[in-house]
């Protein structure tokens, strides 16, 4: 039981100390020391109305309401600030890939360059790659050949932007439910505090007001978790709609360099093959003739 309270005291203490302090490592090594614990504990038997004592007289159900909202809360930051790294390692990948696939003008110059690496440009580079290799050059089949390539390209672009979607929807589903969540547990503390008004038969406000702050407390953590939700899945909206706008890009030019392959490939081969050949002259006095002749 005791060391449930320590567990509740310092899950209230990052509560009280908020998210960003909640993040610096020496308020970490702080909070995880018992003495500190022991402190806050004493701090909240004193004071009921901060923040910790509030959490400590809770209702369990106030409190359940509390703690998912701060794991919530945790939750939100920690996807947001994985996903912002992992797009901006993909962005950039991704720009490098365009412009070395643009700089090698044709597959057949991109196909080792693109052999061992990894990307999204990569897999559509291979996808056109085996497509031409499993249909051939014939001319009639160049329209079946794009078709085709276009469509795969297509799929991995949709794989690509679902995968860096993942997490967005977590952020989403935090920013509308959380006020409801700690609205519930603001409407229970508030049904528990005219309920001990009732057996305390007394209107006094300085026994009133403890319970309404505790039960406006979990409305206030569930701001706190739903407000940064919100603007965090505004700020990876954008982002992703400027990465799904770069992968139409990608996919763009392997399809226009895929068909300017097929294209080029039967003028070169009948530039190779109807070259003119010299014949041999015979010249006889002043009069030259050729040997076909």
């Amino acid at each position: 039981m005791k060391s449930s309270t320590f567990i509740c005291a310092a899950v209230a203490g990052i509560v009280a100390t908020g998210p960003v302090a909640a993040l610096d490592l020496e308020s970490v090594r702080t909070l995880l020391d018992p003495e500190t614990f022991t402190a806050l504990l004493e701090q909240a038997e004193h004071d009921e109305m901060s923040p910790l004592g509030m959490f400590m007289a809770a209702d369990w159900v106030v409190k359940s309401v509390m703690l998912s909202l701060l794991l919530a809360s945790i939750l939100v930051w920690v996807i947001f600030l994985a996903k912002v790294m992992i797009l901006r390692w993909e962005r950039g990948v991704l720009r490098r890939r365009y412009r070395a696939l643009d700089r090698a003008g044709s597959l057949n110059a991109a196909k080792d360059l693109f052999a061992k690496k990894k990307g999204v440009v990569s897999q559509m580079v291979q996808a056109a790659l085996r497509e031409r290799a499993a249909t051939g050059d014939q001319p009639e089949l160049k329209s079946g050949i794009k078709e085709r390539a276009g469509s795969e390209i297509a799929r991995i672009e949709a794989g690509a932007a679902r995968r860096m979607g993942f997490g967005a929807g977590v952020l989403a589903n935090v920013g509308s439910v959380a006020p409801f969540v700690g609205l519930f547990g603001t409407v229970w503390g508030i049904m528990n505090s005219f309920i001990s008004i009732s057996e305390s038969n007394t209107t006094n406000l300085a026994i009133v007001a403890p319970g309404i702050a505790e039960a406006l407390l979990a409305t206030a953590i569930g701001l706190v978790a739903a407000i940064p939700a919100v603007i965090f899945y505004n700020i990876l909206a954008r982002g992703m709609g400027g990465y799904k706008v770069m992968l139409a890009d990608a996919g763009a030019l392997v399809e226009r360099t895929l068909s300017r392959d097929l294209d080029l490939a039967p003028i070169k081969d009948a530039t190779f093959d109807e070259a003119p050949v010299d014949k041999p002259v015979f010249r006889l006095g002043s009069v030259s003739t050729s040997a076909a002749e």
